[in-house]
């Protein structure tokens, strides 16, 4: 998706080898035009894939997933990471650690909300090390529900999520992909690169 790729040139700021900094239109401040432009592109790659719901994590994959559940016609379910008052009974939980926080994370979603015939898609904003799309997946299992596929706004391609995801065999598309972000430039993975190493 290159409109995204451009706004990453242009407005990511590389902090190291490994973190890629996107608040400004992302995961802080948010584009609405371009969130809206990432909801119709994956629509459009899970359209034949009988989604029911999205599923994502609050609070950066928020904004592609709503935009997404407008274009699909489909209702959002977003796992908190905090504890709710109103959020004790009923819930499905996971663990899920934060490459960029450096911590673990316990997540919930209420039970009442996914059901078994759901057909969820899972949507986030960053791929580092999968553990947020194995999170979700694993509360879509317990709820007995089934995976239609994981929309992903940026895979870093050089850290090894995409690939354990892809050989589970997730349905994975990512709409810009990482290869490198050596020397404070950001270089991105074509696609046809992406499907060749995952055969």
């Amino acid at each position: 998706m290159e409109l995204l790729k451009e706004k990453i040139k242009q407005e990511g700021k590389v902090l190291s080898d490994t973190v890629l900094k996107v608040d400004s239109f992302l995961n802080h401040q948010i584009d609405p035009e371009l969130m809206l432009e990432i909801g119709k592109e994956f629509a459009a790659r899970f359209k034949d894939e009988g989604v029911t719901k999205i599923l994502t994590l609050e609070s950066s994959g928020i904004a592609p997933a709503v935009m997404t559940g407008l274009y699909l016609n489909v209702p959002v379910v977003f796992a908190r990471k905090r504890k709710s008052l109103t959020l004790v009974n009923d819930l499905l939980t996971a663990e899920v650690y934060s490459f960029t926080k450096q911590e673990t994370n316990e997540i919930s979603v209420s039970q009442k909300f996914i059901s078994e015939n759901d057909r969820l898609l899972i949507i986030d904003d960053f791929l580092a090390n999968g553990q947020a799309a194995l999170g979700l997946a694993d509360i879509v299992d317990q709820a007995k529900a089934s995976i239609a596929g994981m929309g992903i706004v940026i895979e870093k391609g050089f850290q090894d999520g995409g690939k354990q995801l892809r050989k589970k065999g997730y349905k994975v598309e990512s709409l810009a992909i990482v290869q490198s972000l050596a020397d404070s430039k950001v270089t991105f993975t074509q696609v046809e690169e992406m499907e060749e190493s995952s055969k």
